[in-house]
């Protein structure tokens, strides 16, 4: 159960008398800069004195998931009690990090619908498929029961700009409020569900020199120049401090949580109960103006037909998703790839970001500097008066098989801005696809004034479309 809103903390002090002048509004403010992200999480998690729940579908063991976990310690140590509920697919060669850490006094980790064989995993998909297929895909980061951060992003590198190959473009709200007792009463329905397990239950218990082990790792990794460069970096932003000290601005708005119930890890709860549901509530209903955002959107043929009736119903439907060129997933591009025309043919706006940087292959840039950008954002805004962020894809197996959550912010500001973003940066930063005039597909590019159309793909190779081509022909887009 989570512990009472700890009235005599730091974050309580400086924040419970801004909440009290905002009665029935929660303050946010958007995390667009992965820099920011982790500082945010970095310091709040330092900042932290009676309480961490944190839940997440991926934590990475690189540079910037090792200093978190290495700030989860200091809290412990500090007497802050940490819960770390982790879906376990992504959890590959953590397990003695894992135990290592639920070895401390203060930390208690769970693992959500957890693999029992630890080596040989694919053994598990043989054995226990329909219940492994079904993964927890929630983000949060709540401190003290007073500060909460939901959104798209994971622990790692890529998230955070710290990887010098892979840059996610994504997005987060840090949150204060009524809404952060909504997310710490969500946190506790998920860890007391059947489908978590106390990792101690299923990973062998850690040597005890383990955790000294991850306090060395972490020092290591804090001496390599380029880890120096991002750490002196982060340091320099002045967000949590602000926060602090009551002077970041927060827009003070209806908020409200959206989250699946965490039976659906079992296939255990109706149709009605599904985040994707509610959500359904929402984009049904916009008069004017609808702008998403999804990394891996693979609306299938009952989204393609909603988002197909909206448009021919004079309502300007915009998206925006990968390019084949800059997805890291080339199988889920095959299930958008397929609902592209008829999308088009019904009036539905759809750009395909670029893949910036000089690419993955490229090592000798310096730090941050030319990494390739991948789209992982989920949000979308409907009439410039209500958005929503979080971890839904807008794809199937974010509607039926893994958990989700995210917030509704009734701001017309922030809603607003997702929607110019269509009309002010969007545009260049992607390719703009069309039909031309026998119906066949084109991509749209300008570039010093000059219109540029592809016949195909770009920058993407013969072989790499073939592939995507034969993907989108096979029946698994329920699994995408």
């Amino acid at each position: 159960m989570s512990i009472a809103r700890p009235v005599e903390t730091k974050l309580a002090t400086v924040l419970q008398p801004q909440v009290q002048a905002h009665p029935g509004h929660s303050g946010v403010v958007m995390l667009t800069d992965g820099r920011d992200a982790f500082a945010a999480r970095v310091l709040l998690a330092d900042a932290a004195e009676r309480t961490l729940d944190l839940q997440y579908y991926i934590w990475h063991a690189d540079l910037s998931g090792t200093l978190l976990f290495e700030a989860v310690h200091r809290a412990a140590d500090r007497g802050v009690r940490v819960r770390l509920l982790l879906d376990d697919n992504s959890t590959v060669g953590l397990d003695a990090t894992l135990t290592a850490l639920d070895a401390h006094p203060n930390i208690e980790i769970r693992l959500f619908n957890a693999f029992v064989h630890r080596r040989f995993r694919a053994l598990g998909y043989l054995t226990d498929f329909s219940r492994l297929n079904r993964r927890m895909h929630n983000k949060s980061f709540t401190v003290d029961n007073e500060v909460t951060i939901v959104g798209g992003r994971n622990v790692g590198d890529e998230y955070f700009g710290a990887d010098q190959e892979l840059s996610f473009i994504d997005l987060d709200v840090l949150a204060v409020g009524p809404v952060v007792q909504d997310v710490s009463a969500d946190f506790g329905r998920y860890w007391e569900s059947a489908s978590s397990a106390p990792v101690a239950r299923v990973i062998r218990a850690a040597q005890p020199e383990s955790l000294a082990a991850l306090t060395a790792s972490c020092e290591r990794a804090e001496r390599e120049p380029e880890a120096q460069a991002y750490i002196e970096a982060v340091a320099r932003r002045r967000f949590v401090q602000e926060l602090l000290a009551g002077d970041l601005p927060l827009e003070w708005v209806p908020v409200h949580l959206v989250s699946d119930d965490p039976a659906k890890g079992l296939d255990r709860v109706s149709r009605k109960e599904l985040l994707a549901v509610r959500l359904r509530q929402v984009i049904d209903t916009p008069a004017e103006e609808l702008d998403l955002i999804s990394a891996y959107f693979v609306p299938g043929r009952h989204a393609t037909a909603s988002f197909a009736g909206l448009a021919r119903g004079g309502v300007r439907v915009s998206v925006l998703t990968n390019s084949l060129e800059a997805t890291d997933v080339a199988a889920v591009h095959a299930g958008y790839a397929r609902r592209r025309k008829p999308l088009l043919a019904a009036g539905v706006t759809l750009f395909e970001l670029k893949r910036t940087g000089s690419g993955r292959s490229e090592k000798d840039h310096r730090f941050g500097g030319s990494s390739s950008s991948s789209l992982h954002t989920k949000t979308f805004s409907v009439d410039r008066l209500r958005l929503f962020v979080g971890s839904f894809n807008f794809d199937p197996r974010s509607r039926r098989l893994n958990t989700e959550m995210g917030f509704i912010i009734e701001s017309s500001a922030l809603a607003g801005g997702i929607a110019d973003a269509f009309i002010n940066s969007i545009p260049d930063r992607s390719y703009t696809v069309r039909l031309n005039r026998s119906g066949a597909l084109e991509w749209v590019e300008w570039s010093d004034g000059r219109e540029i159309v592809h016949a195909h793909d770009p920058g993407t190779s013969i072989w790499l479309r073939a592939g995507v081509k034969l993907l989108s022909l096979l029946p698994i887009e329920w699994l995408l």
